[in-house]
């Protein structure tokens, strides 16, 4: 497993145990999502594709003690002061 995978799982799964742990995901629309990254300084942000029949892209933020997840059909562009960690998988609770 390379250096940048093990971060991202590291990551993942650190964003996974606070998710457990609070039980609070808020999924937002991709342009809710965007407005809190412009608003979050010093942001991380897991990323991840999925899909069956066509590519859906997946983002989860941890911002002021809550987890706000989206998905979109689109990439979404994160802003510079934004860290993003790519994912092999995002689970969300439906």
């Amino acid at each position: 497993m390379s250096n940048g995978a093990v971060v991202a799982a590291a990551a993942a799964g650190a964003i996974a145990k606070a998710i457990k742990a609070s039980g609070v995901v808020v999924r937002v629309r991709p342009e809710d999502f965007e407005s809190l990254l412009s608003r979050a300084q010093g942001a991380l942000v897991v990323h991840a594709q999925g899909g069956l029949f066509s590519t859906k892209y997946m983002y989860l933020l941890s911002y002021k003690g809550l987890a706000f997840f989206t998905k979109s059909g689109e990439p979404i562009q994160l802003p510079a002061h934004v860290e993003m960690i790519d994912a092999a998988r995002i689970w969300a609770p439906s």
